[in-house]
């Protein structure tokens, strides 16, 4: 497949710089200028125009030699006691699992192959406003999973994400340095303000105080005195204590303590979750207007008997209140219930726009690009998905997969699948990584837009059909399910992509993934995917409330929560992995 000549690689040229060395050394120039050039600048759905190189915070060349420290490969936390509540230490690295369903692997490949590019991928990060009054805590007394112990600690916890991706010194299978971060959504949970600042300052650096309402005191269910929630600085012997949770003097002051976040050393994409566009994920984004003033105001609702909460939660799932008023009317009939919380105007809902001017707002540019990935263009034409190069031979398209009409699950509009297909096709000469939140199987709402309402909307199945159309996609990056999963798409006449489904850093395991995209020189091309945890320890002291401690004790409280899934993992298979696939 022919190569494109990137602007990095045109500057290069004319300084007698060889291209490869440009594009897998230093950091690359490319991604000093912001890696993202517009592939069509006058699309409304384009990325930005390449942006002035920045200067680099990276110290120098990295070794182009495999780099396995700190990610999975090494080791995993694992629990060292058997029963009740069990505390983490450092357990056995995941092996790296080859996958030939697409293509037989050749041997000799290693001494051959060449690195097309290396990146980043966080997903399902949900920075929660824990003491937000619309939260649906209470759904745990008919779900227990609807409420989680580590909730209080997503800061912190995401922040040590950060600090593991700067501490990686290359690319664990080619040494070659990674490109960028890409966050496939669901970044925020509640669609609030606070949560968006957060999150900015998370990926691209600043001091953040997770806490809202009251500036000095937590107002939330954990000091509530309720045994549904876990308590963990009273006395009452709640649910979660009764399962071995501990007793933690200082814990509340210090989860809403400020922190700080280094902000990623590496150029950072964003593609939007329902999480994000959607009020509690699952409202539409044009809903109630009571929910948003609710979601400001001084009354919280803490508790609902068992059976109240399981119709909530049937309306929720079965998207039969897709809007919000039936949650409007549930929220009116506890209202003598609720207790008087502290009111935050910063827990408003955030629109779209807002959404994009964030990412837009020079003071959360950090290493860039400009709008990490959205541009003016995506503000003017209301939409959020765009492209943009990744290196000379690889394109990234970002899919906006959320339903404005409400639910939880994903659909596109005939208007971004027909430029899905157009872009693939103007850049039929690069290789293509589609990023979304969604899955393949969980884009199953095409529930109409309310700003589009003639428009069709297509699932996952159409999405996979122009995807198998185009010889040159490599892979479909996403999250939403909080699970990894690797699964092989192949179409008639040889062509095909894998799809690559990673875990949310909100439930255990707590991981991200790097993929590494490499050419065997055979007719074959590999894709690698490795995970990685937070730079937090895998052993936790009851006694350390620092932030280094919190993002310990976040994996930890995940790892012990009442109902957690076991399974997020997925397979070895879906886990470390090397992707074969032919070249198209």
């Amino acid at each position: 497949m022919s190569r494109i000549r990137s602007v990095a690689a045109s500057t290069a040229s004319s300084l007698g710089v060889n291209r490869r060395t440009v594009l897998a050394a230093a950091g690359a120039v490319s991604l000093s200028a912001g890696v993202g050039y517009a592939l069509r600048p006058t699309d409304s759905e384009a990325a930005t125009a390449a942006a002035p190189v920045a200067h680099s915070r990276q110290a120098g060349p990295a070794a182009l030699a495999p780099y396995t420290k700190g990610t999975t490969l090494a080791s995993v936390a694992a629990p060292r006691n058997s029963s009740g509540y069990r505390r983490l230490g450092d357990g056995a690295g995941w092996s790296r699992v080859v996958r030939s369903e697409l293509a037989a692997p050749k041997s000799g490949r290693a001494g051959r192959r060449r690195t097309l590019a290396a990146f980043v991928q966080f997903t399902d990060l949900h920075l929660q406003d824990v003491q937000h009054p619309l939260r649906l805590e209470y759904l745990r007394s008919t779900d227990v999973h609807a409420w989680r112990p580590q909730e209080a600690l997503t800061v912190q916890g995401a922040v040590s994400l950060v600090e593991r991706v700067n501490a990686l010194r290359g690319a664990p299978v080619t040494g070659a340095p990674l490109h960028f971060v890409m966050t496939t959504g669901d970044n925020t949970d509640n669609n609030a303000h606070s949560e968006l600042e957060w999150f900015m300052k998370v990926m691209s650096g600043g001091r953040i105080t997770p806490n809202s309402g009251d500036p000095k005191h937590y107002e939330g269910v954990q000091n509530s005195g309720m045994k549904l929630y876990w308590q963990p600085e009273s006395t009452t012997r709640d649910n979660d204590k009764a399962l071995g949770f501990p007793h933690l003097n200082g814990y509340l002051a210090a989860a809403i303590r400020e922190v700080q976040s280094p902000g990623l050393k590496l150029p950072w994409y964003s593609t939007v979750g329902n999480h994000d566009a959607l009020p509690l994920g699952c409202y539409g984004s044009h809903g109630d207007p009571y929910l948003a003033e609710a979601a400001i105001g001084g009354k919280k609702l803490f508790d609902v008997s068992a059976a109240d909460a399981k119709k909530l939660q049937d309306a929720i799932k079965k998207a039969t209140d897709p809007r919000g008023a039936g949650y409007r009317d549930f929220l009116k009939a506890h209202a003598r219930s609720m207790r008087s919380v502290t009111p935050d105007e910063k827990r408003a809902p955030y629109t779209q726009a807002d959404y994009l001017k964030a990412h837009l707002d020079p003071a959360h540019q950090g290493l860039g690009p400009v709008g990490h990935g959205y541009s003016s263009a995506n503000l003017d034409a209301g939409t959020q998905y765009y492209a943009f190069r990744i290196s000379d031979d690889v394109i990234g398209i970002s899919l906006d997969t959320t339903d404005a009409g409400g639910h939880y699950e994903g659909s596109i509009g005939t208007a971004q699948l027909k430029w899905l297909d157009k872009t693939l096709k103007d850049n039929k000469d690069s290789y293509a990584v589609v990023f979304s939140h969604h899955t393949s199987k969980t884009m199953d709402n095409t529930r109409p837009d309310p700003a589009r309402p003639g428009e069709k909307r297509h699932g996952g199945a159409e999405v996979v059909s122009v995807l198998n159309a185009h010889a040159n996609v490599l892979a479909w990056v996403n999250g939403h399910i909080h699970k990894n999963v690797v699964t092989p798409h192949q179409a008639s006449g040889g062509r095909s992509f894998w799809e690559i489904s990673t875990a949310s850093h909100v439930d255990y395991p707590h991981l991200a993934r790097i993929i590494e995209l490499v050419d065997n020189k055979d007719g074959t091309l590999s894709v690698f995917t490795t995970l990685i945890e937070s730079a937090a320890p895998h052993r936790t002291d009851f006694a350390d409330l620092s932030q280094t401690g919190l993002a310990a004790l976040y994996r930890e409280l995940a790892f012990n929560a009442p109902g957690a899934n076991k399974t997020l993992a997925g397979s070895a298979a879906d886990r470390n992995t090397e992707l074969v696939l032919k070249k198209g």
